[in-house]
């Protein structure tokens, strides 16, 4: 124990991280990589299979939930008025005032000589044939070739038919991560997304066998392609899964399933993504806010421990302030007369997060620039296009005015599939191992003792809840449900910001000003303060899963793959699903001794 009081983390990394691999995954993306990597592996969470008929288009390019709902008259009559609120706080003209003088601006700036500009390189499409293999594969495979050849020559003949177009070309049987989203809508290939706003994709379109087949193909394409780990040597590698907090009960089983049945990890561990991040910015206490892709989550943290009763879910992320940029730029007539459609055609979808990585603020005052956008036609080179972008700073302005985004176009799964009542986050040991006080029972030779955690109630499993409401109403209910005012203080003044949405830049100082504003007038807090980052906002809970994995030393809460596939795990097993709050309290000791 004193060594570990001693040693310094990046020496645990060193010693413990090599055989560790931490995965983080989201709706839109997966941060995945070796604990000893400085920085994750960040790939799009989406899988393109090859669809039967290479001749034959498919029906359906990708399978999306509402691909062909429109907005409605009363949709879109609120995003109007949203756009209009936020005009007034920003002190730009309102859509009216645009809509009179929108000719002569545009004529006015079309030149840009006095705007920023940004570069947002083009995008080719996806090579889809298989390559061919190389010269010391075909020998090693010749004989066993050579053996089957006549017994597979009627079926080889049919397969390459249905296979191969005109060409004779060979198609791969399914492509991952980006390049799946640029593959031409002319090739013979389906998008799916196996998580969407922060849940399994499944859908009478989307069956969830097909979700589980997906996840499975794609982790095992990345640890294979990516971080070089086969099969064959898995068995020595330990997995830990950062789940961020929308994820039902089920889901996180099946995705235990996948990691330690199907890829054959050893031993696996999952960590809540909200405590990661709080551990990846070396914080005890925080109000973690983690806007990703798709979906945003706040949930608060009091001394290493979440607090579930605080747990707020908003179905709008980075994509939805994506859509309405382009939606912004369409009202003001400053977009080519080009066919950018974000959904049916995921290669815009690309183009328009790089646009909004690069331009969109929140400042006052008009906000324009020029810059380069490209139309992709079916399976043709990008054509580009000069323009004028105008509003940039309206669009993340939605986080705090969801009806502007209309989050509802592209809403979560629906949530049938869901009738897994078995609780994870359940302390289910406490029901026939009673703790004792100083935690002995749990840390063998740990003498700091927990009595703290002996108070915190063991909360069952309700279902996910989303709220219709902005960022700052929601940071402001989430901190108050704590009851508390010395904690809510201290809440309010250690805000954390996560995912790649919490780089634009000026939402700090938006969110501090909102969330003050936010705040009832009967509430005796004064001051809101958004901590900075350790590291990249995008990937600070990846950073902080390596620390959970490298300081549990105990390992009181890893399954491991045998019990896993024997049977699962059982009430009194002493290990859970997820971790239990003993678990997260015993390295914040650590970090704070």
């Amino acid at each position: 124990m004193d060594y570990l009081k001693t040693v310094v983390p990046s020496q645990f990394v060193a010693e413990r991280g090599d055989k560790l691999v931490v995965i983080n995954p989201g709706s839109a993306n997966i941060k995945i990589g070796l604990a000893t990597q400085d920085v994750p592996l960040i790939i799009p969470h989406c899988i393109a299979r090859r669809t039967a008929g290479a001749n034959v288009p498919p029906r359906k390019n990708v399978i999306d939930q509402m691909l062909n709902h429109q907005v409605t008259t009363s949709q879109h009559v609120e995003r109007e008025r949203a756009y209009d609120t936020i005009a007034s706080f920003l002190k730009i003209p309102s859509l009216n005032e645009e809509v009179s003088n929108s000719y002569s601006r545009k004529m006015a700036r079309l030149d840009g000589s006095n705007l920023p500009t940004n570069k947002v390189p083009a995008f080719t499409w996806t090579d889809v044939v298989e390559k061919k293999c190389d010269s010391s594969s075909t020998v090693e495979t010749s004989v066993n070739n050579d053996v089957m050849q006549q017994s597979s020559d009627l079926i080889e003949n049919a397969e390459l038919k249905e296979a191969a177009g005109v060409s004779g070309r060979k198609y791969r049987e399914f492509i991952c991560g980006e390049e799946a989203l640029k593959i031409s809508p002319t090739e013979p290939y389906c998008l799916r997304r196996p998580i969407r706003r922060g849940h399994f994709n499944v859908s009478p379109y989307y069956p969830a066998q097909q979700v589980l087949e997906d996840l499975h193909a794609l982790w095992e394409w990345i640890l294979t392609e990516k971080l070089h780990i086969p099969l064959s040597r898995r068995n020595m590698y330990s997995a830990l899964l950062v789940v961020p907090e929308t994820f039902d009960n089920r889901e996180i089983k099946e995705l235990l399933s996948i990691v330690l049945g199907d890829l054959q990890f050893n031993v696996a561990v999952v960590h809540q993504e909200a405590l990661a991040t709080v551990f990846g910015n070396g914080l005890s206490t925080a109000c973690v806010v983690n806007i990703g892709a798709q979906a945003t989550s706040v949930i608060c943290v009091e001394d290493g421990v979440t607090l579930p009763t605080t747990e707020i879910t908003l179905s709008f992320g980075g994509e939805d302030i994506s859509r309405c940029m382009l939606w912004t730029q369409r009202h003001h007539q400053t977009w080519p007369p080009i066919r950018t459609d974000a959904v049916a055609k995921p290669i815009d979808l690309l183009m328009l997060n790089r646009l909004k990585e690069s331009y969109c603020q929140i400042k006052e005052s008009e906000i324009d620039a020029v810059a380069v956008v490209h139309s992709y036609e079916d399976g043709m080179p990008a054509v580009a296009h000069k323009i004028r972008l105008t509003a940039l700073n309206v669009a993340p302005m939605g986080l705090f005015y969801p009806k502007l985004l209309v989050p509802e176009v592209y809403p979560p799964p629906p949530r049938t599939w869901y009738h897994d009542y078995e609780d994870m986050l359940e302390d289910t040991s406490n029901l026939e191992y009673p703790r004792r006080p100083d935690g002995s029972d749990l840390y063998p030779g740990f003498n700091g003792g927990l009595p703290m955690w002996e108070t915190y109630p063991i909360v069952t499993n309700k279902p996910k809840k989303l709220e219709n409401i902005g960022l700052a109403e929601a940071i402001t209910k989430s901190i108050l449900s704590t009851g508390r005012i010395d904690l809510q203080r201290k809440l309010f003044c250690s805000i954390q910001l996560g995912g790649g949405v919490s780089l634009t830049n000026g939402l700090v100082a938006a969110v501090e000003d909102r969330v003050l504003h936010a705040i009832p007038p009967n509430e005796a807090i004064d001051t809101v303060e958004v901590l900075p980052s350790r590291h990249d906002p995008a990937y600070v809970s990846w950073k902080g899963g390596v620390l959970l994995g490298i300081l549990d030393f105990t390992h009181e809460a890893w399954i491991h793959r045998l019990d896993w596939v024997s049977g699962g795990l059982y009430v009194g097993s002493k290990r859970k699903y997820r971790e239990s709050y003993y678990i997260q309290a015993q390295p914040m000791c650590y970090m704070n001794s």
